[in-house]
């Protein structure tokens, strides 16, 4: 898993896991759940409440 800040390993669909601060709420948009990222691109907070995330490949 990678999290806010961290740079995408390679070039991919990233889907949301969790929040970095362990809060569950508010959900995430339907839009920010699954990114595409490319290799050595920062992955992103959750801009629409600005939380910072886990990510995965999806």
């Amino acid at each position: 898993m990678y999290k806010t800040g961290d740079l995408a390993p390679l070039t991919a669909s990233y889907r949301f896991v969790r929040y970095t601060d362990g809060t569950v709420t508010p959900a995430p948009t339907a839009q920010e759940r699954i990114i595409q990222l490319t290799q050595g691109e920062t992955f992103p907070p959750i801009r629409s409440c600005n939380k910072g995330a886990w990510w995965q490949v999806s």
